[in-house]
C-alpha cells in the first residue's frame, strides 16, 4: 500500500467519513457542515492534516516567489472549507528524504524550472504513487516546463485539460476553464496536464497566474474579484489533488 493511500484513510477516519464518497465529503463541505473537532483543525501537530508544500526546484526560476501567497492560501482553504489543515508553509525539494509525507506540492516562479535526471526519476516515482504537483506559471515558465513535462512521462501526452474536467468543477465552479487573473502575453488562461491512469498528477496553469491572486492586495492591486477567483481555483486543485 502507497504511502499516500495511506495519508487518504487517515485523513477520513479522523473525519469520520471511512465509508463516504467524495462526492458527500464534498457537498458536506460546501454546505458549511463541521467535520472536525475544533482543536484538530487548528491543530498543526495532527499528523493527518493536509499539507500544501513549496517546491524549491532548480533552473534558476524564482521558486520562492511570492511570500504571502500560500499563507494568505491556507487561510482561505481553512476559513471555507473543513479540510484538516496545516496551516504552515512547507518548503521541500525533489531529493529531499521526506518528499513521499507531501501529497501537494505548489510550484511557481518566473523563468525557467527545470529537473536533473535523477530528480525526474524520483518525481515520477512520486507522482505515480499518487503524488500531485501543481506548477503556477507566474511568467515566462511556459515554453522549458511543457518540454520539462514531456520528458518526465515520455509515454505520456501532455493535454490541456478540458473545460468540463473535474478540476474545473469539484468545490467551485469554472465553467470555462481557469480563470484570468493577470494579462502576460494577453492570452486566454490554459492548464496543461499530464495524466496518469485517468487522473490528472501534474497540472501547469499559464497565462492566469492564480499564484499572484493568493498575494496580499497590495502586491499586484488585483480587485477582490479576482483574487476571490483566483483563490476559489486554488481550493479546486487542492481538492481534487486529494479526493481524486
Amino acid at each position: 500500500m502507497s504511502k499516500f493511500v495511506v495519508y487518504a484513510i487517515a485523513v477520513l477516519m479522523i473525519i469520520g467519513l471511512s465509508f463516504c464518497s467524495a462526492q458527500d465529503l464534498l457537498q458536506q463541505l460546501r454546505q458549511g457542515h463541521s467535520l472536525l473537532d475544533n482543536n484538530l483543525s487548528s491543530d498543526n501537530a495532527n499528523p493527518s492534516a493536509v499539507k500544501v508544500t513549496r517546491l524549491h526546484y532548480g533552473g534558476g526560476g524564482d521558486w520562492y516567489w511570492g511570500a504571502s501567497a500560500i499563507p494568505n492560501f491556507l487561510q482561505f482553504v481553512k476559513d471555507n472549507t473543513d479540510f484538516p489543515l496545516d496551516t504552515l508553509e512547507h518548503q521541500i525539494t525533489v531529493m529531499d528524504a521526506d518528499l513521499f509525507k507531501y501529497p501537494f506540492l505548489f510550484a511557481t516562479g518566473h523563468g525557467q524550472i527545470s529537473f536533473s535526471v535523477e530528480e525526474k526519476e524520483r518525481l515520477r516515482k512520486y507522482l505515480l504513487g499518487g503524488g500531485f504537483l501543481f506548477v503556477n506559471d507566474s511568467y515566462g515558465m511556459d515554453a522549458t516546463f511543457r518540454k520539462e513535462m514531456a520528458t518526465l512521462f515520455p509515454e505520456r501526452e501532455v493535454v490541456e485539460v478540458p473545460f468540463d474536467h473535474p478540476i474545473y468543477h469539484c468545490f467551485y465552479d469554472f465553467p470555462n476553464g481557469p480563470p484570468k487573473i493577470h494579462e502576460h502575453d494577453k492570452k486566454p488562461p490554459r492548464g496543461y496536464a499530464v495524466i496518469i491512469n485517468g487522473r490528472v498528477v501534474l497540472y501547469f496553469l499559464v497565462e492566469s497566474d492564480i499564484g499572484d491572486g493568493w498575494e496580499d492586495p497590495q502586491v499586484h492591486n488585483d480587485p477582490p474579484e479576482k483574487r476571490l477567483e483566483a483563490l476559489r481555483m486554488g481550493v479546486n486543485i487542492l481538492t481534487y489533488a486529494l479526493l481524486y
